[in-house]
């Protein structure tokens, strides 16, 4: 068991602690980025060939690609959780301390993962019951 030289925990992997730390962030900002392109294309078609609604297809690529996005992002936390886990010496996530570096960044990367992952679930909402257009507008 290696350690950091700052405890007795073994050290997580830097790669594993940045990776959950950003994946939600990153799959978060190319949701957004995605639901501007598809809304931008659509509502462009819609409107130089008059066309009454926007394709079918363009609604479920954006739920497929919002549900792939999710699913980034909950491995993003599952990541931060279990180097949280390996880290912290705290029976409880909601008593922990994090007091050094990689605990904290684990216990940052678990809350990012939770608060961006419910903004990307608000996100894929509106194109179940809103026109892409329309919402755009």
């Amino acid at each position: 068991m290696s350690t950091d030289g700052n405890g007795p925990h073994p050290a997580a992997p830097e790669s594993r602690l940045w990776f959950g730390f950003v994946t939600a962030a990153v799959a978060w900002l190319a949701l957004g980025c995605l639901d501007v392109l598809i809304a931008w294309l659509s509502c462009m078609r819609q409107q130089g060939f008059g066309a009454p609604e926007p394709h079918p297809m363009e609604r479920v690529a954006f739920v497929a690609l919002a549900v792939v996005l999710l699913a980034v992002g909950i491995a993003g936390g599952v990541a931060s959780y279990r180097n949280w886990r390996m880290l912290s010496s705290q029976p409880s996530l909601l008593e922990t301390h994090a007091v050094e570096r990689r605990e904290f960044m684990a216990l940052l990367g678990v809350i990012v993962s939770v608060t961006l992952g419910m903004g990307m679930v608000w996100l894929a909402l509106p194109p179940f019951f809103l026109d892409l257009c329309w919402r755009a507008k």
